[in-house]
């Protein structure tokens, strides 16, 4: 069979052909939602979205890289402990010299370029879990739980590093991920029974810990988030704190089912803060409507069905568990982010999957599909070399 025919074989286009059209998607909605705040400030209309234009470009590139690249050398372990160390030292850098926004000191800026270093663990951490838990099987079979206590140190050494950011978003993602590579390691599934209560229980005790001290212990910026989760509409909340979950609700109620029409929302024209970027789906639905929005919700779900399929079917443990932590890791952020602009959970700053703008988040997710596509193909060559063996 010949080469070319083999690589248009192996490429998943599944997975590569959602992610285009949510990305084209995002490119177009990233524009519908800072063209108007740009052009009455007197600065170019299309500057957001040629920058989220040049990542997406920039991603390209990189999945292009990462899927030539041989499984082998994914596989090193002096590769990913080497990314995985950096990015932590890049945590403690930013944690002493970053640039804080909305209350969290998560930003590092290098010249022209802003990194924000917590959001790259959403793809090293199953990275570095498939890749130490993959190479520790028969430990795990024969129960051996000193094969978890210095991968799981170092997450949570990570965690902890984000959590002091403070960055509730991004370590409550990587908390889960934790707990997804824990589950899908092969350990036993009786854990279960342990970690899902944890961390509920946790949850709720951090929800009454924050309201109790009501911004004294925990950061200010935080507990206004609880407020507004509690009762965005209460008085002296709406105008202040309840603000954005509030235009959240109108932006969608405004849209109804077939939407005002591409680039006439009315809440992106300064009434709902960060239209663009964590509360950007409000917008579509405005604009495009509810059953718009629910396709390209279905599109996206699409998209992690096929890439925890890969896993699913996948020969190998670290293929297995690289594929089922990147598609967790998607729809986890998937779930906060729609929680937080529905009111079901606290808003916490996590963008919208592909939609939303943001350089790093777009590279991340980018990344993390590129490992998917590699592994697919990886697999699917493994397939078709064993069925010629057997004939």
């Amino acid at each position: 069979m010949p080469n070319k025919i083999l690589k248009r074989y192996f490429l998943n286009y599944s997975i590569l052909i959602p992610y285009l059209i949510l990305n084209v998607i995002g490119l177009i909605m990233v524009y519908s939602s800072t063209s108007y705040m740009k052009a009455i400030s007197g600065e170019n209309s299309a500057k957001i979205v040629i920058t989220q234009a040049v990542f997406f470009i920039t991603s390209l590139i990189f999945m292009i890289i990462i899927y030539k690249a041989k499984i082998d050398f994914l596989k090193s372990s002096i590769l990913i402990k080497i990314l995985f160390i950096l990015g932590i030292i890049l945590l403690i850098v930013t944690l002493i010299f970053g640039t804080s926004i909305n209350g969290a000191k998560g930003w590092l800026r290098i010249g022209p370029i802003s990194i924000q270093p917590a959001e790259y663990f959403k793809f090293l951490i199953p990275w570095f879990l498939a890749n130490e838990f993959s190479k520790r099987q028969s430990e795990i079979k024969n129960k051996e739980s000193g094969v978890f206590r210095m991968p799981i140190f170092m997450v949570l050494m990570t965690i902890a590093l984000v959590v002091s950011m403070p960055d509730l978003g991004n370590a409550v993602i990587l908390a889960l991920l934790l707990i997804v590579l824990l589950l899908i390691s092969g350990i036993s599934y009786r854990y279960t029974i342990i970690f899902a209560p944890l961390f509920i229980l946790s949850s709720y005790f951090f929800t009454q810990l924050v309201l109790t001290f009501k911004g004294k212990v925990i950061p200010s910026y935080v507990y206004a988030r609880f407020q507004a989760f509690a009762d965005p509409f209460a008085k002296g909340i709406l105008q202040d704190q309840g603000h954005q979950l509030a235009n959240s609700y109108y932006a969608i109620y405004n849209g109804g089912w077939f939407g005002r029409g591409l680039g006439n929302s009315i809440e992106k024209k300064g009434y709902l803060p960060e239209a663009h970027t964590d509360f950007i789906f409000p917008v579509v639905v405005e604009e495009l409507g509810v059953l718009v929005s629910l396709l390209i919700l279905g599109l996206l779900i699409y998209l992690i069905t096929r890439i925890l399929l890969v896993g699913i079917r996948a020969t190998k443990p670290f293929n297995s568990m690289i594929a089922l932590g990147i598609g967790g890791m998607i729809f986890i952020q998937l779930f906060i982010n729609l929680g937080g602009v529905i009111g079901l959970i606290p808003s916490t700053g996590v963008t919208f999957p592909f939609l939303s703008q943001g350089g790093n988040s777009i590279l991340v997710l980018s990344i993390g599909v590129a490992l998917v596509l590699n592994i697919s193909a990886y697999e699917r060559k493994t397939n078709l070399e064993e069925y010629y063996n057997r004939l």
